[in-house]
């Protein structure tokens, strides 16, 4: 009986750890507002298990130079709403290198180079985002 509840309680921590990234087309917050973008703060090997954790969500024309400290250089993964597009700073005030995201999900920002020899994973300190 005991081990039949540890396997069930192990099962149920495993299906929670799970994350799956929202589809761009139904990006909206918790009211129902269409978004520009959702930032994640984790990203994982497994696709699927990707877009966990807490994430930042972005409004259509957000001109944001420098993020949240609780943010910077937190963000490991993301989504961006269909017709949207989210550029990105490696540093505050929109120094530093530049990306822009079209529609779409990155799933894991440590994919995405940054320059020669750097990536995108944890280094996002500024954005704009438009739709």
């Amino acid at each position: 009986m005991k081990v039949s509840a540890a396997l069930l309680l192990c099962a149920m921590c495993l299906l929670g750890s799970e994350a799956q990234c929202p589809e761009p087309s139904t990006l909206k917050d918790a009211e129902g507002t269409k978004l520009c973008a959702r930032l994640f703060e984790d990203s994982n090997y497994y696709y699927d298990q990707s877009c966990g954790g807490e994430f930042l969500d972005i409004y259509p024309n957000d001109d944001v130079p420098i993020i949240p400290w609780r943010w910077n250089n937190r963000v490991s993964s993301l989504v961006v709403n269909k017709s949207c597009s989210l550029t990105v700073w490696s540093r505050i005030k929109k120094n530093g290198n530049k990306k822009k995201f079209s529609s779409g999900i990155q799933y894991r920002l440590k994919e995405v180079s940054q320059g020669l020899f750097g990536d995108w994973d944890n280094s996002i300190s500024a954005y704009y985002c438009v739709c």
